[in-house]
């Protein structure tokens, strides 16, 4: 059993309190490191925000909704290795802070001892997702969905540190020709496969694997402005 709110929670910490020592760059490419690019780990982030929304769901499907959340996060768990953990525990293993996610750790506990807990837990969670989504207000997103999904509240704040000029360049781009830009998708997605093969030359096993997973992740991508820009900032960090 692994309290991934709590792991979640420092991650979330972290994130936010980069934009006011001014870092907020440096600790999204950990993020995307220790997060994003790790599979499991992203599904179980993106798990833990899912039971954490509010979505105005029917009281009929709630109770089989939590369920299958259950059978996903065992699934998950079981698929992961300690390495996995290896570099969220040297980026946030001494960050202290609150449990913000503790009736979701509760719920995918096994421990018969935190059986009450999961219980009050479950019907906290049930009610929370039968409460109707607050109304989204309107704003410019970072066009990367992955990380609009994982990390909704830190990317909107991102997107409102930019400045006019860089606002308006990213509004440029979601308003750009898609023609074009699916013209030069092939070309870019061959110059980041290059270099990713470039960055192998030399790597230890655990960064190969992750090139690897990367390569076969980028080769299997279709074109569309969303990714277009999550390859381009691809390459641009590589």
């Amino acid at each position: 059993m692994i309290d991934f709110g709590l792991i979640k929670s420092k991650i979330e910490k972290v994130l936010v309190e980069s934009y006011q020592k001014q870092n907020f760059k440096d600790e999204l490419k950990k993020f995307k490191e220790n997060v994003l690019d790790k599979k499991n780990v992203s599904k179980l982030f993106y798990l833990y925000d899912e039971l954490n929304s509010k979505k105005g769901m029917n009281e009929s499907i709630v109770h089989d909704y939590i369920n299958e959340c259950i059978l996903v996060y065992e699934n998950t768990v079981n698929k992961l290795r300690p390495s996995d953990f290896k570099g969220l525990n040297y980026w946030v293993g001494n960050i202290k802070t609150k449990n913000e996610y503790q009736d979701i750790d509760n719920l995918f506990s096994n421990d018969i001892l935190r059986m009450e807990s999961r219980l009050k837990s479950k019907k906290t969670i049930s009610e929370s997702l039968k409460r109707p989504s607050p109304q989204k207000k309107e704003h410019v997103k970072l066009p990367i969905s992955t990380m609009i999904t994982m990390a909704n509240k830190t990317i909107n704040n991102y997107v409102e540190s930019l400045s006019e000029s860089e606002k308006k360049e990213l509004i440029g781009f979601l308003n750009s020709d898609n023609k074009q830009l699916s013209e030069d998708f092939n070309s870019l997605k061959k110059s980041v496969l290059e270099k990713l093969k470039t960055l192998k030359e030399g790597a230890d096993s655990e960064t190969l694997n992750r090139i690897d997973e990367t390569i076969e992740k980028v080769s299997s991508e279709k074109y569309d402005k969303l990714t277009y820009f999550k390859l381009k900032g691809l390459k641009e960090n590589l």
